[in-house]
């Protein structure tokens, strides 16, 4: 018997509890070009226009690939050709370690930066029920915690709107179902398939590309479970949180006690993610033997004396300056103006030293970590610290914005 397509229907009653949207609502839709994205533009776009409503397509062209960018014009046109509003977004990735996980920090970044920009307050996203079961088995071999283990969550705050996933309850064949009944041919991206990446291997392991087979179905329902578990346990964290730390403006956290406990073990991963901009929360193992230390690194995070950090050796490397740039998942860069052909976005490393005097009294590797803006080959500002070599760079300014969202209350994991 033929899978049957997801239908208008059900899609708006998924999408009724994550509401109120009002009348004529604007959202937004991250696109990839394959099927499961491009089924949740169609769902969407159908279900905004039944309510007077509009909808916007974003893809992100990472720039990894000769053909990304033709690519990405390719779905953009033929979204465009099925009546739905479409826009490229460039985001000019560097290449190095860690790729895909930088690569969905600052495809999110983008997209919701685009997303608020357009007017969009709610930011749809295409996860189902296979990226689901798949999330959460690979946090369990990370050793994630009960809150990484809740799995993905449907709604999501973050400061430029609100992130949904509609969908996560849905089984991928009912989508591909939808677009061969609409006669939509999606796009295969061959990073997808690539072993090298972790997901994939795991992806390709799990071997279940209907979605409803019994080790899928079974995750998503321990993913459920799991939710009701890390809900229970949110007040203790809440609670470890305040007795343990007091968060620095630039993006550090002083430790005022020993994490104890269960609560102080989620508290203390929190914390790491926090300052290292991860997406994902460190290893159990290696949690708590810092936590048995009392200091050293960690998962990008640096703990030293009563400090808490991002390790200075981990950043991201430089990247080009543009307005809403996020760099190292933690800082988000605002440039109405200043900005040359040719500027970086990057650490500010060994400069540190000649800047000491603006942050007296705090560690130098903290200021090692901050962002600062490069041009030919010095820093010229140093957003975080209020210090412009010149008087057109005062405009430059950034947020600290981690990719593991808002500390209190804790988003589950920092989905993809």
């Amino acid at each position: 018997m033929a899978t049957a397509a997801l239908t208008a229907a059900e899609f708006a009653a998924l999408m009724a509890p994550l509401g109120p949207f009002g009348a004529h609502p604007r959202v937004a839709m991250g696109v990839s070009g394959g099927p499961h994205s491009l089924a949740l533009a169609l769902l969407s776009h159908d279900w905004a226009s039944a309510r007077g409503g509009s909808a916007i397509a974003l893809i992100a062209d990472h720039g990894l690939r000769p053909e990304s960018g033709a690519e990405a014009e390719g779905v953009a046109a033929q979204l465009a050709a099925l009546g739905i509003e479409a826009r490229v977004l460039r985001l000019g990735l560097p290449g190095g370690s860690g790729l895909q996980e930088r690569a969905r920090i600052a495809r999110r970044a983008a997209l919701l930066t685009a997303a608020a920009g357009l007017g969009a307050p709610w930011l749809l996203l295409g996860h189902h029920r296979g990226d689901q079961a798949e999330t959460l088995a690979f946090r369990v071999l990370r050793g994630s915690g009960p809150a990484g283990l809740a799995g993905m969550a449907p709604l999501m705050v973050q400061a430029e709107g609100l992130v949904l996933r509609p969908l996560l309850d849905v089984p991928p064949a009912r989508l591909e179902a939808l677009l061969a009944e609409r006669g939509v041919v999606p796009v295969r991206d061959p990073s997808n398939d690539n072993p090298r990446f972790a997901r994939v291997r795991l992806r390709q392991a799990m071997a279940d590309p209907e979605g409803t087979g019994t080790g899928t179905a079974a995750l998503a329902e321990a993913a459920a479970a799991f939710a009701r578990r890390a809900a229970r346990s949110r007040q203790a964290l809440a609670e470890a949180l305040l007795t343990l730390a007091r968060p620095h403006p630039l993006g550090a956290v002083r430790i005022e006690g020993r994490p104890e406990g269960v609560a102080g073990e989620e508290a203390m991963a929190a914390l790491i993610r926090m300052v290292s901009g991860a997406v994902h929360p460190p290893p159990r193992e290696g949690l708590r033997r810092l936590i048995s230390q009392g200091e050293g690194t960690l998962h990008g995070a640096l703990w030293a004396g009563p400090w808490l950090m991002r390790e200075p050796a981990a950043v991201a490397p430089p990247q080009p300056a543009r307005d809403g740039a996020v760099w190292d998942g933690r800082w988000r860069l605002s440039a109405p103006a200043g900005l040359l052909p040719g500027d970086l976005w990057g650490a500010l490393g060994e400069a540190a030293s000649d800047h000491r005097a603006l942050a007296e009294g705090l560690p130098l590797a903290l200021l090692r970590s901050l962002p600062a803006l490069w041009r030919g080959g010095v820093p010229v500002a140093i957003p975080a610290l209020g210090w412009a070599a010149e008087a057109p760079l005062a405009v430059i300014g950034c947020h600290f914005a981690p990719a593991s969202g808002p500390l209190l209350p804790l988003s589950p994991a920092g989905e993809a």
